[in-house]
């Protein structure tokens, strides 16, 4: 096994050991549902169901779900590996956190992807529009992701795969300071086949590097299905 690959596999591991000795960390647990729908091949669906739950809360002031986001978001394949993306997302907030907290997401997104040998890079640049009752925030974000087989050159049905994933976020606002975040992903999948694939993960989420902004930790899980 390559150095690469062991070192995904730590970081799942050790980010997610590492941030439970925190006093102030936050945890949340994040299963999703995912389902990828091809129409031509350079023009791709996704639909997706994802709950979000507190598990791990410093203040002692309840546990349990927080929202439920529904998505959906197309997009385009260019040459040489790049595409362009549109999502729309709503977040239903009010049965669990109270009235005046629902939100509409827009995304737009712009990805490219090159391989080295079995390691695929991705870098992926972002803009999102959060519309919320009181105000609306854009934010604007980069991730760097790399994901290759445990097994071989190739990924085949029945075999694990890693993923990781480095994101730089900022929001800003009318009326707010700008809020800049980082936050770091691993994760283990397994292709069952050429229609489904599992993952488990964990991700770390340093929110308002400069303005005191507590530690976040997702445990992540997600059921991938492409028709």
């Amino acid at each position: 096994m390559s150095f690469i690959k062991r070192i995904g596999i730590l970081c799942l591991f050790f980010s997610a050991g590492t941030c439970y000795g925190q006093e102030d960390l936050i945890g949340f647990l994040q299963p999703q549902i995912s389902l990828n729908y091809s129409l031509t091949p350079h023009y791709a669906h996704n639909f997706s169901f994802t709950q979000r739950a507190l598990f791990i809360n410093p203040t002692n002031s309840g546990i349990g779900t927080i929202h439920l986001d529904l998505a959906h978001f197309s997009k385009f394949e260019l040459p040489r590996q790049r595409s362009i993306g549109l999502g729309i997302m709503f977040r239903l907030r009010e049965p669990f956190e109270g009235p005046d907290q629902n939100e509409l997401r827009l995304t737009q997104q712009f990805n490219l992807l090159h391989r080295n040998h079995s390691i695929r890079f991705g870098h992926r640049f972002r803009t999102e529009q959060r519309i919320l009752p009181s105000r609306t925030i854009h934010r604007f974000r980069y991730r760097f992701a790399a994901d290759g087989p445990l097994q071989g050159e190739q990924l085949d049905p029945g075999e694990l795969y890693w993923v990781g994933n480095l994101e730089a976020l900022t929001s800003i606002g009318k009326g707010i300071r700008p809020i800049y975040d980082l936050r770091a992903s691993a994760w283990l999948g397994f292709l069952a086949n050429d229609m489904a694939k599992i993952q488990i993960g964990t991700e770390y989420r340093r929110v308002g590097l400069w303005l005191e902004g507590r530690p976040v930790i997702f445990l992540l899980s997600s059921l991938i299905l492409n028709l």
